[in-house]
This record gives structure tokens, sequence and C-alpha cells, in this order.
């Protein structure tokens, strides 16, 4: 029984279909086959039911708790190895969002890359409760999550309180809240509630941001008139630039477009029943993981960014054309 066969063991054990799993690891589906037919007849033991669906046999699950161990082993002597000979070449498994990994990743590469320009970034997209269980298994050196972890196995390393705003283009202010609207502005501009701003048309999101905002409507007893529903912030964004609707977005998203934006679109703090609204992100990874010099680079790179977006203010009042004919045109 060899390393390969036990990484092929436990990608198998991932999802437990041959032809797929397979595909995902570039070989044949005979390969594949083989390698667990040959750790099947070593160890005198099935590891895998093949009816009614492929399944792991009890058996199967005392062998990838084994391999899972022996992965992460091998992974830890390749990274002191590494450091050792001073090598600076390798692969790096980082996880997140989409959302975090587009705001993030364009301000930490160029840096790294710089400096270690041989080593392998491969990112995943994905929640937090899908990350969670790849660090676990090794799949990923760390990734960034919502609200930590819990598992003992784990090391959890807080990176941002991620403030939530709520943005809206002064065309669609004045066209819902007419002479009313400087007023809004001012007393939104510390805090907003959603009951101020029910006349709206609103983006909603399918992700926690989204459900937060619900959580905002539901306190105030209200329903929201729903323009657009998306999984990916952007969307929304794009349509609160065209004056279409409002839309809530985070510190660290708007940080890296906020000269981008145009000069009318207001952003306010969003603020709920309990106070303003933040998503905790955490940073995790195992316990033991010996993580080699260009992945501690990288995270002391990833812990530079996200300090510099909290210190960055996004709030601001947006300028209607009124307001941009009477101050002139940005220097």
């Amino acid at each position: 029984m060899d390393l390969i066969s036990l990484y092929y063991f436990t990608e198998l054990a991932k999802e437990p279909h041959m032809t797929r799993t397979a595909e995902r690891l570039f070989i044949s589906q005979q390969t594949l086959s083989n390698h667990i037919r040959r750790m099947e007849e070593e160890l005198g033991v099935p590891l895998f039911k093949r009816k009614p669906s492929l399944s792991l046999t009890p058996a199967g699950e005392l062998v990838l708790n084994f391999a899972q161990k022996v992965n992460r082993d091998y992974g830890r002597l390749q990274d002191m190895l590494s450091d050792i000979e001073g090598q600076e070449r390798g692969i790096l498994c980082m996880g997140a969002s989409a959302i975090r990994l587009n705001a993030c990743l364009p301000e930490i590469l160029p840096e790294f890359t710089q400096r270690y320009p041989q080593v392998e970034l491969r990112v995943t997209d994905a929640i937090s409760s899908r990350l969670e269980p790849m660090v676990l298994d090794g799949s990923l050196d760390f990734a960034v999550v919502l609200s930590g972890t819990e598992n003992p196995a784990l090391s959890s390393l807080p990176l941002i309180h991620d403030q939530l705003y709520l943005c809206v283009s002064d065309r669609l202010l004045r066209s819902c809240y007419g002479n009313d609207t400087e007023a809004l502005k001012k007393k939104a501009e510390n805090g907003a509630f959603v009951q101020d701003f029910e006349k709206l048309p609103f983006c909603l999101m399918s992700n926690r941001m989204g459900q937060m905002l619900q959580n905002c409507f539901d306190e105030a007893g209200l329903i929201p008139r729903i323009y657009s529903k998306s999984t990916f912030s952007r969307i929304g964004m794009s349509i609160c630039e065209k004056g279409l609707a409002a839309c809530v977005a985070s510190q660290m998203n708007l940080t890296g477009q906020l000269d981008r934006l145009p000069e009318d679109i207001s952003i306010f703090p969003l603020r709920g029943k309990e106070g303003l609204l933040f998503l905790s992100l955490s940073l995790i990874q195992r316990k033991e993981r010996l993580l080699p010099l260009y992945a501690r680079y990288f995270l002391e790179l990833l812990l530079q960014y996200f300090f510099r977006v909290e210190q960055t203010p996004v709030g601001r009042l947006g300028k209607s054309s009124k307001d941009r004919e009477e101050t002139g045109p940005r220097a």
C-alpha cells in the first residue's frame, strides 16, 4: 500500500463515485479501481460497499482515518524538508467564499508572487460549512470562514469584524423620498434602519449577508420590496450603481472598489435592533500543521490586508448631480 493509493482512496471517499473521482484526478476509472482493489487485497477487507451505491464499509472508515493522518504527516514532512533545504517552491491550498477571494487575492498576490514565483496557489471557493472539513482532512492548508470554529483539532484566528453597509444611489432616493432625501441621508449617516428606507427596492442575497438584511426587515415587521435575489454580491452592486435598487455590501467588498463607485452612491452603516451589523471572519487551520515559510509569508500578507481593510473608512453621503455642479469636478 503506497502513498498514491492512500491519496486516491481518500479522494474516492470524499465523493464515492468512480467515474467522477477518476475524472477529477485525471486518471482512468480502471486505474482508480485497480488501486482500490489492491488495497482491499492487501488489507484483506472490503473498503467500499458496491451496492446499492458506492459507500465506505466500517473497515473503510477506519482506513480513511489512517489515510488522512498519513497524508497530513507526509505533507508536514515535505514542508519541514522544504524549509531545511531552503526551497522556495511548493503548493499552497487556501479556501474562502468567492466574495472574499475576489476582494483579498488581487491585493495579496502581486507581492506574494514576487517573493515566491514558484509556489502554486490552489484556491477553493466554498461556504464556511464546506471549508472546515477540508481543512480538517488536509485538503486545505487554511481557510477564511465565518465565526471561527469550535473543533478542538483546529485553531481559529480572528481576522476582522466586517461591517455591513447599505448602499443606494441619490437618484433612487430622490425618486422615492423627494424633498426628504437630504434629511434622510443625514439621519442614516451613523446608522441606517431599514424601516427608514422601506420605500426602496432591494437586491437581496442568498447568503449570510442577505439573511442579516432579511432579519432587519423581520425585526421591523416589514416585507422588503425585492428587486432581485442573487448569491453574488457584485450583481447587487451593479444594480445599485444603475440607480435601480439598494443593496448591502461589507467593508471588505467596498474597500477595493470605493474609488470606482459613482459619486452619487451613499454608503450607510447598517443598523439592526441590537446595533451595527458585522460579519466576524476568522482564519482556521489544523493545530499541529507546520506551515512552510512561503505559507507563513502568505498569512502575514493576509493579516496585513485585513488590518488595512478594517482601518479604511467607507461610509459616505453621495453627491447628487446638483451637488456636483455646485462643487465642481474632483481634482
